[in-house]
Formats: structure tokens, C-alpha cells, sequence
């Protein structure tokens, strides 16, 4: 298939600033893949779609406070450094993008935080906006970590224009987040709530989680027109053995997997055995799921509402069905659905 299939007119108004008032009263669309039938209801009426001995797989990845501001030496420039992936805890380098990339160069030093006891020098040029910064920090690994902590913003995605609240600490991130390493939130999974989970639990729905530590690459954009060109950037994924058996023992009793989100198929679909069956792994994937293409595990998906010709809702047409996708899509805009990170949500069955 090729990009400009997957392009859109998305009104800047339908791009959400804020999530939901409350978490399961985001709007969702359920899809019918089989009748092409399409639904308007509230997130929380998920649970009228699936039954006793059905299964949600979840991401259980956790947002760190990925976004520093720094302040160049010499210059005071103020320059956001965005944390990518620590590359080797001894000698503290961190793989950053950095913002405006083209007033940093090799040798430049930034400072954080007021009293400036967070310094870091630039050591490398990795992509154009990429750096590979070491950091100088008197304390443990443990105690810098921390620091990062304290200094760090809530990473909100760029289209949000504001400066992130102490709201989006706790609203850009699932309540089921465990193991942190994600430098963005696994955004289906944020209309769970802790009500929700209880009364499809009382309905006899069961919940495994899995980890993919979601990375900036999963929003890169696409450069290619042939999308079978596209490289996807690298995702560390964690299926424990008792999860990949839960799930396997699901599919035999015939009842529905459902992946709750573009991470956790993205995790099942890098993992499947030649005979149709979920392996226990940690590894990295680079998997680009785009059309045609056969799922294995996963009988229904939730997700939300993605942007044109990225890679998420390439996934999401191959799973629904291309042109079923496109009508889904054309229907959002005009019932004004909210897309993106904070927006509503998808149900496709």
C-alpha cells in the first residue's frame, strides 16, 4: 500500500488538548468487521461486548518524565531535551532529541534545574535533532535517576500545545502502569478505570499484561510513499511466560483475546510461534504491521483515533480492514470525535 492512501483531512479542532472528565466516559466507536456495522456509544459500555472467559491484554508500561529544560552555557538559550533510552548506566549517556536542534552541537554544555546541579555535555550527533548527551551528576545511579524524576515534565505528545499539569501526571498514564520506560503512554489503555476493571471483572473478564515500552518511533513519520520501505524504530517487549500461556490456553477454549491498544498487538504479532501460538519473550521489535496483513492472536482491538499516514492507524486499517477503516474514519470527523493521545476510542471487533 502506499502513504498517500492513509492521508486524511483532520480538523485542528478534533486533535484533543485534555482527556475525558473522567476516564470511561470517553466516546467509542465500535466496528462490526463483519457487517461493516458502526456504533456510537461511552467507553464504558465495553463491557456489553464481551463475556465470561474473554481476555484483555494490556500494556503495563509506564510514562516517565521524559522532558527536561535546559539552559545552553554561555548563551543561557533555553533547549528541551527529550530522553529517549539510558545507553550505558556507568557513564550516564542517554540517547535525547533535542529542541532547537540547530544551536547544539558537540562540546556544548546544558544545565537543569535552578541550582543547576544536573549538567550534561553533548558527545555525539546521532540523526538531526537526535544527541547522545553524558550526564554529570554527583550521586549514585539510583539518586540521578531521581534527579531526572524531580527535573523531569510529563512528555505530552507535540500537538498539545500548553505546558503539561500536574493533572497529566496522573491522566497521561494507564492505573494499571507498573514498569516504567515509556516515553509515551499506551493511550487506549487510559480509558480504563479502576470501576470499569472491577465490573468486567465481576462479569467474568480476565486481564493479563504484558511490556512494551512505547518509544518516539512508534510517531515518527513516514518518508516513503512504498510502505514496505518504512523502518520502524526499535521497542523493548516483555511477555512473561504465564501470559503467553493464559493467552494460549483463551484461544483454545475459542473465547476472545482482546489487545488493548497498537503496543500490545504490536507485542503479540513480534511473538507468534509458526503454529499460531504466543511465545514468552524480551526482546527489541522493529515489526511494521501495515495492509494486507494476517493477525494471529488478538479477535478484537481497542485503540484510538490516530493521525493521518502515521504507522498506528496503518495498523489499525489492517486489523479493521482498509476501506472499512476509511469510512470509520470519515464518520469521526464528521460526528467530531476526538482524536489522537487524549482523544476517544475505538472498539473494533
Amino acid at each position: 500500500m502506499k502513504l498517500s492512501q492513509f492521508n486524511f483531512e483532520l480538523p485542528r479542532e478534533l486533535l484533543a488538548e485534555y482527556p475525558a472528565e473522567n476516564r470511561d466516559e470517553a466516546r467509542l466507536m465500535v466496528i462490526h468487521r463483519d457487517s461493516g456495522k458502526i456504533e456510537h456509544r461511552l467507553f464504558k459500555d465495553l463491557i456489553d461486548y464481551f463475556d465470561d472467559g474473554d481476555l484483555m491484554l494490556l500494556n503495563n508500561t509506564k510514562v516517565f518524565p521524559a522532558r527536561l529544560i535546559g539552559e545552553k552555557e554561555k548563551t543561557g538559550a533555553l533547549i528541551e531535551v527529550f530522553l529517549l533510552r539510558e545507553l550505558n548506566a556507568d557513564n550516564r549517556l542517554w540517547d535525547v532529541l533535542v529542541d532547537p536542534a540547530r544551536k547544539i552541537r558537540i562540546g556544548n554544555k546544558l544545565f537543569f534545574g535552578e541550582d543547576e546541579s544536573l549538567v550534561a555535555e553533548v558527545i555525539d550527533n546521532t540523526t538531526s535533532r537526535g544527541r547522545t548527551l553524558r550526564f554529570l551528576f554527583d550521586g549514585n545511579h539510583d539518586e540521578f535517576i531521581a534527579k531526572l524524576k524531580e527535573l523531569g515534565q510529563t512528555p505530552l505528545p507535540k500537538y498539545i500545545k500548553r505546558e503539561p499539569t500536574e493533572e497529566d501526571k496522573e491522566r497521561y498514564q494507564t492505573i494499571y502502569a507498573k514498569h516504567e520506560g515509556a516515553v509515551a503512554a499506551p493511550t487506549a489503555g487510559m480509558h480504563f478505570s479502576k470501576h470499569l476493571m472491577k465490573r468486567l471483572e465481576i462479569k467474568g473478564i480476565d486481564f493479563a499484561e504484558l511490556t512494551l515500552h512505547v518509544g518516539l518511533g512508534t510517531f515518527s513519520s513516514v518518508e516513503v510513499e512504498d510502505l514496505s520501505k518504512h523502518k520502524m524504530d526499535s521497542e523493548k517487549i516483555i511477555i512473561p511466560a504465564e501470559v503467553a500461556d493464559k493467552v494460549n490456553q483463551v484461544k483454545d477454549s475459542n473465547k476472545k483475546v482482546i489487545a488493548v491498544g497498537t503496543t500490545v498487538m504490536r507485542a503479540i504479532e513480534s511473538s507468534v510461534s509458526s503454529n499460531q501460538r504466543l511465545n514468552p519473550v524480551e526482546k527489541w521489535t522493529h515489526k511494521f504491521i501495515f495492509p494486507p496483513y494476517e493477525f494471529s492472536i488478538a479477535d478484537a482491538m481497542i485503540t484510538n483515533f490516530h493521525t493521518p499516514k502515521s504507522t498506528l492507524m496503518m495498523m489499525t486499517a489492517a486489523f479493521c480492514g482498509y476501506d472499512l477503516l476509511v469510512k470509520a474514519y470519515k464518520e469521526a470527523v464528521k460526528e467530531k470525535y476526538k482524536f489522537f493521545s487524549y482523544g476517544d476510542a475505538m472498539l473494533i471487533l
